[in-house]
């Protein structure tokens, strides 16, 4: 049996992300939001704004994943399919949706995003193990798959990224159980296959801007989840960010 694994715990997290944290960190994110709009590219726009609000790495990640310019977020709603899922092949980001669910289950931090994707700061960097939230977090995919009544789910894994092989073995093996048809792909580079196709099933940003069109199971699955998730919400404050 697996042991007990927090995917995503950072200790530092109930500090730099408590009641106060949060507040200056709305004003960075407000800050940041209008250099954004005004064409500054996010690699300075987060050098200057992490430097005069003191920001930590890990706060400055944050604001990096969940704050977009409006032209991104506009044209990121416009192409989220958001009902009529029936008989559609979905494409799945594998890691990508996998990883959030064990960081949702796990209790550690989440980012609601400006997008309204749900993001996690578990920054893995190719290095991934199965742990004792994988089973459920591929179970709940399938379970919400199964709601959406699609056709065909096809996973795409990361071939680079450790344990890709026995992450498919889980995969194919807990979904057998459900009524669609299901294909793993371990290849080398998932994010250019995934820009190019529709029905896509990601919160990485990269992709959500090239697709053709995507799903935010995440969302949808977190729901479900549990309404005491530790995350942040910047979607909500989407409405004071107006330029």
């Amino acid at each position: 049996m697996c042991k007990t694994v927090k995917r995503g715990y950072f200790f530092s997290d109930e500090k730099e992300f408590n009641d106060t944290s949060i507040l200056k960190l709305y004003e960075a994110a407000y800050d940041l939001y209008f250099l954004l709009n005004r064409g500054y590219h996010m690699k300075g726009a987060i050098t200057f704004i992490g430097n005069h609000y003191l920001l930590s790495e890990r706060q400055r990640l944050a604001l990096m994943r969940a704050i977009s310019s409006n032209e991104k977020v506009i044209n990121r709603k416009e192409k989220q399919i958001q009902c009529n899922f029936e008989n559609r092949t979905v494409n799945i980001d594998g890691f990508n949706t996998i990883i959030t669910l064990e960081v949702a289950l796990s209790n550690s931090l989440l980012l609601k995003c400006m997008d309204g994707t749900i993001r996690d700061l578990a920054s893995l960097r190719g290095n991934y193990r199965i742990i004792d939230k994988t089973h459920l977090a591929i179970a709940q995919i399938g379970e919400m798959l199964e709601e959406y009544h699609i056709k065909k789910a096809i996973f795409y894994l990361d071939a680079p990224v450790s344990n890709s092989g026995n992450l498919k073995k889980q995969i194919i093996e807990i979904l057998q159980a459900f009524h669609y048809e299901v294909e793993v792909n371990v290849i080398n580079d998932v994010d250019k296959v995934l820009e190019t196709l529709d029905n896509v099933i990601t919160s990485d940003a990269i992709i959500l801007d090239k697709c053709k069109s995507w799903i935010n199971l995440n969302a949808d699955i977190i729901k479900q989840i549990s309404n005491d998730c530790f995350y942040i919400d910047f979607e909500e404050k989407n409405t004071l960010f107006s330029v």
